[in-house]
This record gives C-alpha cells, structure tokens and sequence, in this order.
C-alpha cells in the first residue's frame, strides 16, 4: 500500500541555526526595512520590519533592566493590539519567555498558570490588574508590572501599587535603554502556552524557539505565503492560532500582518477589503457565523485569496468560495505540543472530512490502540502518536509537571489522545477525543478544571463534565454537566455559582441531575458511557438566553 503524503513544505530559512524570532526578525529588517509588518487599524498604525526590531530591543533592553535574566518568564494578559505583540516580540529579543494568558482566565485558573511557570514579570491590560491582586499570593515571584491602558491605566497602577508590586505605564518599555541583548538559540525555551488539562489543571506547554518558526513556517507553506500577502487576525493572540499560526507565519514570509481587536462577522468582508488581506483563519463556527450574514451583490469584490479553517465546516467550503471568491480553504491537524504533523495540500479539493496527509519529511505519525501502542490497521480508528525527525520541532515539555511530560510522551512518542482514522490513500480524518478535553468555540477547556469549580458548591457531592456535540457544523463542543446533590439545588444556582469562577466560554451549556453515574470497579466516572446518554429530556438548557 502507497499513501500519500505532504511533501510540499521547504524551510523558508534553511540553515535550522536561523530558527529563532530574533534571528528572523533582523533578516527582514535588513533585507525589506521599510515594507510594513505590523498593521493596526483600529490604532491608526503601522510599523515597518525596522521600526519593529528597534521597538523589541527598546522592549528587551528595559524589561532585563528591571531584574530579568535570560529564560525568566513575562506573562502578558492583553486583548488584542500592538502593545501585546511587541511585549511577545521584545521579550523573545531579550532571550526571555512569554507566557500569554487567556483574558477571561481570573480566580484559581489564573493562579494555577501563574504560580507554575514562577513569572516574574507581567504585562495587562489595566483591567486586569485587579485580577492580580485577588490571586496574590500564586502571583508573588512577579516583581513588576507594565499596564496597557485601555481606559483605567492610572487606576490598575495604583492598584497593583497599594499590593505592594512595582507598576508602570508600558509605554515606560518603550524608552531608550543601554545594556547588551542576549544570543537567542533556536533550543531556547520561547513561550509557555497553556493547553487544556483531562485529568488535572491545565499544562504549559513549553515551546523552544525552533518549534515556534517551524509552527509558522508550515502556516507559510499551507497558505503559499509570500512577501506580497497580508494576513488578517481576529482571533486573540493569547492562543497559537493567532500568534504562531498568523502573526509569526507573515514574520517568517516578510508578509503583513493585520491585527484586529475582535472577530465581527458583520465587518468581516469591508475589513477585507480595508486592509487588502489576502489570507485570515477561521476557528469553530465562524465559518458559519459569517456565511449567516446578509448576501451583498459585492461580496465577491474583495482581495481574499485563502482561508486557513480549523475545523473546516465541510458542506459551506463551496459555497464561501464562489460567494466570496477565495480560492482555496486549507487546513491542518496539530497540537500546541508537536506542531503540525499533518497538512492539507493547497487548492486540492480533499476528501469530505479529511484533515490532511502526514508531513512525514519532518515527523513520524502513527495511529495506535491507545491501551497497548500497538499500531492499527488502515480504516481502523486509532489514537494518534507523533515524533519529530528534526530538533527542537515539537514541544519541551510541560512546564514544571515532569509527571505528565513523562505521561504524554510514553515509548517515546507524543500521545494525543485524539481518535483519527487513515484511508488507504493516505488522509487522516478526526474522529473523536479519547481525552476529556473539550473545545468550544475555538477555546481549549479541561473538564477538570470545570468540575473541580463546580465541586466547590456546598450542595454538590459529585461532577462529571463531558462534551456534547454541537448544532453548528464546525462548532466543536457544548459543554455539559453531570451532577449529584444533597439537599435542594437548582440549575439556576449551580450557574450562578459557576459565573466568575469558570471562562464564560466554559460554563456548561446543560446541566443534569443524576442519583448515580455510571464507574469502572476502580470508580472512575465511565465519561464514555455519559457522551452515549448525552442531552436527555431531564436536562437543564442554558441557552434560551444565550449567556
């Protein structure tokens, strides 16, 4: 049997010493220093590849001045905007490491990914600050802060003041320094990004600098990326789908990346043609949200030539492109730990369902009986395993959680826990989640973490949160909850309960209340036999409001 694969992808830089940001961000200073990279409309700017490394080296310079040294960590919990990315970009010059947070994260989910990477330096939005200082204590190893004002800066400094931490407007980082920036290698660590946890608290997953541009070099080869292309994001830059799957693609490319504060499906088409984007991302349904919008005779009239979907709502595939006039929908299968293993080839029409082929100059892929390793038979669904054939293109690790590295890269593979299929011809086809991760609307959640909330009530003495799937095609996950009581609760109270402590994103959708579930003899909850009940007549809906 001969299956396909991708064998499309060819390093942009092809000596792997360059695979670092600050490298590739010195190439395109030197050879276009006044093409623009960064375009925010919503700021009325603009700054060239120069004015972008000269901006991250003032950022650098100042954030090793307030105490850092090479490898600390800078979390930055921010909307969407150019101070964001050039804390990412200047913290990745001075050889130190981002930590962006989800901006809805607050209470023990902030505290959990704040106290495990120890940050020591922060930068928020303003309204964020005092999110910091209900959670002091996980927050303790940072000594300062810079504020992003949105509106409230001088009030979120003196906040974080009167705690007792440093504060400073962060325009502050954008002063001229003195001091030497270090040498940043494609193996130092780069970012540390959350991913949802199954049977624990969320892991960070620890990025080294040459997966960072290898994630974005295969977004360059996907998209057939070039110098003249602008991509459009309007996902936040917290997550990889914006950052290394948008902004860093169009930096590897000498592209322009267009930053936007918010997706809005209603603007989508005229900010399209505002900022002449060739290449955007859609993520869970707004595929379908924007194909919902009233038809306009000039929908066609706009530069947009590819749409990277993940996941691709299948049946609106044809009929986006001759309404709109793309030429081709793309996608791939990967995780913040291993990249993208498998791609989808540009402009060919694949298979119904299919993700991609297996990239395999640069990876093994293997689907696996996930209770032996053994590999399965063509057809047969299996869990998906990965190993990369080049250095440092696949995660470090988790951050501080040696337990669950470990865990994850048993017999020396990456386990994904993710349940795919592979026809005879070589395409990979998503199935189902052996985990219990669930993702909604383009977020990652950890059933854990929702139960582990949901526990704290005084009336519940047992919760399994599960995934139920969605009505929208491409909508990923509802999130549903299965509770047992003592005493009186109600629906109503448990979501109250849940609202500030749980993502708003993550509260669940249905609720139902059980006498028993269903165990293994060890008594573990039998989450396979819940998805098969899923949404019964006895369960709560909290949608009638959409909240």
């Amino acid at each position: 049997m001969t299956f396909r694969y991708y064998r499309d992808l060819k390093p942009t830089f092809e000596d792997r010493s360059q695979w670092a940001l600050p490298t590739v961000l010195r190439h395109h200073a030197a050879e276009r220093p006044d093409s623009v990279w960064l375009d925010a409309p919503e700021e009325q700017a603009t700054w060239t590849f120069v004015e972008m490394l000269g901006s991250a080296e003032r950022v650098g310079r100042n954030l090793l001045a307030a105490g850092a040294v090479q490898g600390d960590r800078v979390v930055i919990v921010a909307g969407n905007s150019s101070r964001f990315i050039r804390s990412w970009v200047g913290s990745a010059v001075a050889g130190l490491v981002e930590v962006p947070i989800n901006t809805a994260y607050e209470h023990d989910f902030l505290a959990h990914q704040v106290r495990t990477v120890e940050a020591k330096l922060a930068v928020v939005d303003d309204v964020f600050a005092q999110r910091f200082v209900d959670v002091r204590d996980a927050a303790r190893d940072i000594t300062k802060f810079w504020v992003i004002d949105t509106g409230e800066q001088d009030k979120a400094i003196r906040i974080l003041r009167e705690a007792g931490w440093e504060a400073a407007p962060w325009d502050e980082l954008e002063e001229e320094g003195t001091g030497d920036l270090p040498e940043v290698h494609p193996q130092d660590l780069a970012s540390v990004l959350f991913t949802s946890g199954t049977t624990g608290p969320s892991k960070g997953v620890a990025m080294p600098h040459a997966q960072m541009y290898f994630f974005a070099d295969e977004c360059v080869s996907l998209v057939r990326l070039t110098p003249e292309d602008a991509w459009m994001a309007v996902t936040p830059l917290f997550h990889g789908n914006a950052q290394f799957m948008a902004a860093y693609p169009t930096l590897v490319a000498g592209a322009r990346f267009v930053v936007r504060s918010r997706f809005s499906a209603s603007r989508w088409v005229d900010q399209l043609r505002e900022s002449r984007v060739t290449v955007t991302n859609f993520i869970g349904v707004m595929m379908d949200f924007i194909w919902k919008q009233d038809r306009r005779e000039d929908d066609a009239d706009n530069p947009l030539r590819v749409v990277f979907a993940a996941p691709t709502a299948a049946s609106l595939v044809q009929p986006m492109k001759e309404r709109y006039g793309i030429e081709a929908f793309v996608e791939v299968f990967g995780l913040t730990e291993t990249s993208a293993p498998i791609i989808s080839p540009y402009g060919e029409d694949r298979p119904a369902g299919a993700a991609g082929l297996a990239a395999d100059d640069f990876f093994d892929v293997r689907l696996v009986n996930p209770d032996n390793d053994e590999e399965v038979a063509v057809g047969e669904i299996g869990e998906l395993v990965i190993r990369p054939k080049v250095p440092f293109i696949c995660s470090n690790g988790y951050f501080n959680m040696p337990d669950k590295t470990v865990e994850a890269w048993r017999n020396l593979w990456f386990h994904t826990g993710d349940a795919l299929r592979r026809d005879e011809d070589g395409w990979f086809y998503f199935v189902d989640r052996f985990k219990d991760a669930l993702r909604r609307r383009g977020e990652n959640i950890s059933s854990y973490e929702i139960e582990t909330s949901i526990l704290s009530h005084p009336a519940v003495l047992e919760c399994a949160v599960i995934a139920v799937p969605a009505s929208t095609e491409a909508g990923e996950d509802e999130v549903m909850a299965y509770v047992i009581t003592h005493g009186e609760a109600t629906a109503e109270e448990l979501w109250a309960h849940c609202d500030g402590r749980i993502p708003s994103f993550a509260v669940p959708r249905f609720l139902r209340f059980v006498d028993e579930m269903p165990k293994t003899p060890s008594q573990r909850v039998q989450k396979a036999k819940l998805r098969e009940l899923g949404v019964t007549p006895d369960t709560h809906d909290r949608t009638p409001d959409n909240r």
